[in-house]
């Protein structure tokens, strides 16, 4: 039995034998699967004749509604606005109950707790006032009622605070405390 083995002398042959290149490029390369298409992609090859609405049989529509924020969350509020200049006018000094959604204009939260504080006021109209407080730009009338955070719906009855929901809850949460601050 014959055994050989090649030692090389230098390291300069080292580096002939197995180069950074020669040891990569002599490996397989791995095989890359093709992209994947979506069950609602349309397979090449395959086109769609362009048709208007009325070779269809159908009217042509108006053009969409405009998706401008100021028109599209334009809505009429049941509940007023309050401010620091008519805080104590409106809420203080008033007589009846009063209930005070304190909210921010960027909070999503907000816009939830509106939507349910104008069904109160249409609902409950006559037995108590609603109204909306921004709280960033009446920061005094938030502080001195120790808001930290929104939505907070307050409630008042003859200018004192009663009741009040913290954040985001059902419909029910408002009606209970309301009911709460009327009947006492």
């Amino acid at each position: 039995m014959v055994t050989a083995s090649v030692m090389p002398s230098s390291s300069s042959s080292a580096a002939s034998l197995c180069s950074p290149r020669s040891c990569l490029g002599s490996l397989p390369r791995p095989a890359i699967p093709p992209p994947r298409r979506s069950p609602n992609s349309i397979p090449p090859g395959v086109s769609f004749p362009l048709t208007s609405p009325s070779q269809l049989g159908l009217r042509a529509s108006r053009a969409p509604p405009s998706r401008s924020p100021v028109l599209s969350s334009a809505r009429q509020l049941k509940a007023e606005v309050v401010t620091k200049d008519s805080w104590h006018e409106l809420i203080v000094n008033s007589e009846g109950p009063v209930l005070v959604e304190f909210y921010a204009s960027w909070c999503g939260p907000c816009r939830m707790v509106h939507r349910i504080i104008d069904e109160i006021a249409e609902e409950y109209a006559g037995k108590i006032r609603c109204f909306l407080l921004n709280a960033d730009n009446d920061l005094d009338i938030a502080e001195d009622y120790d808001i930290k955070a929104v939505p907070v719906v307050l409630i008042f009855k003859n200018g004192q605070k009663r009741e009040s929901v913290v954040g985001t809850m059902p419909k029910d949460f408002y009606v209970a405390a309301i009911q709460r601050v009327i009947d006492f």
